[in-house]
């Protein structure tokens, strides 16, 4: 699990990230640690970025 964007520079597809959160969070009932808390709201963040990124370049 990478906890930074690549050094590239270029953002992260959507599904990629999506990916890494359900890998992180397998099941609603699941409880996260404080940890795992602080890394899931920054790759929705991501996830988010990405989603109005592709959005803005399918237009």
């Amino acid at each position: 699990m990478s906890p930074t964007p690549p050094a590239t520079g270029l953002p992260r597809p959507a599904a990629v990230i999506n990916e890494e959160i359900r890998l992180l969070w397998p099941h609603p009932a699941v409880r996260l640690s404080t940890e795992q808390r602080a890394r899931y709201e920054l790759l929705v963040v991501e996830w988010a970025a990405a989603v109005r990124g592709e959005i803005v370049t399918a237009a």
